[in-house]
């Protein structure tokens, strides 16, 4: 596996592959990598003839009180892990080199990016378009691979290729749970034993949605109030929001029909936690 820390070695090698006729398939990640990260390298390395994985903490997705500082790095165990993926680069660039002296420009994403996390994070999807562009210039990839997991990120990055005209397939891959339904994540590692055993309310709420939406309730604000109550029931956990929203736009619904985002965002003690179901409403 090679290994780069320049822009201009990573996209040296992706010029030389490109004329050669190879696929590449980039999985951009912040590091800390888990067995959700270790689905996307798959995915990749099953569809294209190349596979990339940068490893990049980027500080303009970060608010000035994130945790940005404490982020977890493990670059020997991340790059063990992209090793037995079958990586066959890892891009791990500084913050200097990806945002060099007198940086200015940043990606605006527009409405897309104010809303869900947004409202309490602001300008993170502006930090998260402008890195990924910034990385999609340098590898210049045939796929990029993401988590659903990150349901937002996913629609603003799909926007972002189609309006800058990028011309890289964004493959959403599904997320990868642990086996008592917890999304995997890198920052389930600030959790104490007894908040992970209540972050498990997430997913059961996603749960009781799709039983409620099965069972034929249609109005988002029933739904709203009976994961409220789940999460509720859990004192360590703290609501941001739960919301209904239309998959490609993000927009509210309050009536649902054909496909709906169901959208957490939970404190679990001082973690923030997010998750999503994607559910398509029947119309029986």
């Amino acid at each position: 596996m090679l290994r780069f820390a320049t822009a201009a070695e990573m996209r040296r090698w992706a010029e030389t592959t490109q004329r050669e006729g190879k696929t590449i398939g980039l999985v951009p990640t912040m590091g800390a990598l888990h067995h959700g990260h270790a689905s996307l390298m798959r995915a990749a390395r099953a569809d294209c003839d190349r596979v990339v994985v940068s490893l990049f903490v980027n500080p303009t997705q970060f608010g000035p009180h994130e945790d940005f500082a404490r982020y977890p790095r493990m670059l020997d165990a991340d790059r063990a892990l992209c090793e037995a993926a079958g990586v066959d680069v890892l891009f791990v660039p500084t913050v200097e080199e990806l945002y060099p002296p007198g940086a200015q420009t940043l990606v605006d994403v527009g409405a897309l990016g104010s809303v869900l996390c947004g409202v309490s994070r602001p300008g993170h999807f502006r930090g998260v378009a402008t890195v990924v562009t910034k990385l999609f210039a340098i590898v210049n990839p045939h796929r990029a691979y993401f988590g659903q997991k990150d349901y937002q990120q996913t629609v603003v990055i799909r926007r972002l290729v189609i309006d800058l005209q990028l011309g890289v397939e964004v493959v959403v891959c599904p997320t990868v749970r642990e086996p008592d339904g917890l999304a995997a994540s890198s920052r389930n590692a600030y959790l104490s034993p007894d908040e992970r055993r209540q972050a498990v309310a997430l997913s059961a709420a996603l749960a009781e949605a799709t039983r409620l939406i099965a069972a034929g309730e249609r109005s988002a604000r029933k739904i709203r109030e009976a994961l409220g109550v789940i999460l509720g029931g859990h004192p360590a956990a703290r609501v941001e929001y739960v919301a209904l929203v239309d998959p490609d736009t993000l927009e509210p619904v309050e009536r649902l029909a054909g496909r709906v985002v169901v959208a957490l965002a939970v404190w679990v003690g001082n973690t923030r936690l997010i998750d999503n179901e994607v559910i398509t409403v029947s119309d029986a």
